[in-house]
Parts: C-alpha cells; sequence; structure tokens
C-alpha cells in the first residue's frame, strides 16, 4: 500500500511545525531565564519589577523637567543679552542725540 504524496507532506509539515513549536518554547524558556539572571545579577528581582517600572518612569519625568529647565534657561539669558544690547544701543543714541 502506498502513501499519497498530500499526505506524506502533510505528516511532515505537521512533525516540522510541532518540532519548531517546541524548539520556540525552548528559546523563550532560556531567553526568560537569562534576562532573570541579568536582572538578578543587578539586584533586581521579579517582585520588584513594579518598583523598578515606577523607578524608571521617575527618571524619565526627572529627565524631562531638567531638559525643559535647561531650555528655558536659555532663552532667559538669550533675553537678557538681546535687552542688554538694545538698552545699551538705546543709551548710545540718547547719548548722541542729546549730547549728554
Amino acid at each position: 500500500m502506498k502513501v499519497p504524496d498530500h499526505e506524506i507532506r502533510k505528516i511532515v509539515a505537521e512533525t516540522l511545525a510541532g518540532q519548531h513549536r517546541l524548539q520556540q518554547e525552548s528559546i523563550d524558556t532560556i531567553v526568560l531565564k537569562a534576562v532573570a539572571s541579568v536582572l538578578a545579577a543587578f539586584g533586581i528581582e521579579d517582585e520588584d519589577r513594579k518598583e523598578v517600572r515606577a523607578d524608571f518612569q521617575h527618571l524619565r519625568r526627572w529627565r524631562k523637567s531638567v531638559e525643559q529647565a535647561q531650555s528655558y534657561t536659555f532663552k532667559a539669558v538669550i533675553t537678557v543679552i538681546v535687552v542688554g544690547l538694545v538698552g545699551a544701543v538705546w543709551l548710545g543714541v540718547k547719548v548722541v542725540l542729546l549730547g549728554k
């Protein structure tokens, strides 16, 4: 009795798909263990995940507020310089026109 080619292909495809699923599960498990190991080496345990996330969110907010403060400081410095130059020019014009 000969098995039709399409049946053989179906069996091979199912077998390969099953092996692929097993390999993917193994890879996922290995990656999770590796990541957990690296985080544990930094002192971060699985139970601390929420706190670590909150810490990173706080750091991001802090960084953005510092960047914003730097931007405002830069704008203020430029404004002071421009106002000083305009004031000096105005005094120069006033002295020239009024002679005092």
